[in-house]
């Protein structure tokens, strides 16, 4: 049974009826933006355009697509992630596959691919390597920009491996980007010009504090390595010069208020440092060179 779906005397549910229902529903369960996740799931379930919905919101939509609807409206109701219900999320500009095997990609690890781009020449070969590459957007959003350059990836997970191997066949890059079971800088014995890393660096006490989109639904091991959320960086940057090419960057993604410890690290290392700021002013990027 449909709930709340507007249908009545057998006729289409109408799709204003559906809208104004279900932000309603999602309001009540706490999503943080239930207006804009209704409307994501909606374009998802009816298959309309934005510009679609705009034009007609009151046109009748059909009991598949309804039904559709509704379990996309319950699945967000029990804060289920808006990007593993439609299957995926944009990030860079580019659709990437998404499910609970990968970190949903977020607005702010875009100050990441920004970063590798710089230290990337447009037409010249160059060799990336993304430690944790989980669903692929930080490589692929670099090699779809960088169409002479070429690439690994390693992760742990065998799961998240296939995510990426899907994302990268997808957008065409799977002959750029080769994809390894790893444990991080374990097994790597070649050298890179751009090295990205966006490790889990939540504290133990900061992951009691995450919404359940994330907390319930998204890899634990690539959300917190416990503690107080460093260690991965205290296990890569000792390994770091003998895998970086001269004149290459590392670029590490890093919490709030992190990016002071991890710059401490690479000094440690032998490695000048500098930080960069995402769109929010947070210094979200620690960027280390020899």
């Amino acid at each position: 049974m449909i709930k709340n779906s507007g249908l009545q005397n057998n006729r289409p549910a109408r799709l204003d009826d559906l809208l104004r229902a279900a932000v309603a529903r999602l309001h009540a369960a706490g999503a943080p933006d239930p207006v804009r996740d209704t409307r994501i799931l909606a374009r998802w379930a009816v298959n309309l355009s934005a510009a679609a919905m705009a034009a007609e919101p009151d046109q009748g939509v059909s009991p598949e697509a309804a039904a559709r609807f509704e379990a996309a409206v319950a699945a967000r109701e029990a804060r289920r992630p808006v990007s593993h219900i439609v299957g995926g999320r944009e990030f860079y500009g580019r659709w990437f596959e998404v499910d609970g095997h990968v970190l949903d990609p977020r607005p702010e690890s875009e100050t990441l691919v920004e970063a590798a781009l710089a230290e990337l020449p447009q037409s010249q070969p160059r060799r990336v390597l993304d430690l944790g590459v989980g669903s692929g957007c930080l490589l692929l959003s670099v090699l779809a920009e960088r169409p002479a350059s070429s690439g690994l990836g390693v992760d742990q997970s065998v799961e998240a491996l296939a995510v990426a191997q899907r994302n990268a066949a997808a957008l065409g890059l799977a002959a750029r980007a080769a994809l390894r079971q790893g444990d991080w800088l374990s097994g790597v014995d070649e050298r890179f010009n751009v090295i990205l890393c966006n490790p889990p660096y939540i504290s133990e006490t900061e992951f009691q504090e995450l919404t359940p989109e994330v907390s319930r639904y998204e890899p634990l091991a690539a959300l917190t390595p416990g503690g107080d959320g460093l260690s991965a960086y205290r296990t890569v940057i000792p390994g770091l010069a003998e895998v970086l090419s001269p004149g290459g960057a590392a670029l590490f993604e890093v919490g709030r208020g992190q990016a002071e410890a991890v710059a401490e690290m690479l000094s440690e290392a032998g490695f000048a440092s500098r930080q960069l700021p995402d769109l929010n002013g947070v210094a979200r990027v620690v960027r280390g060179t020899r």
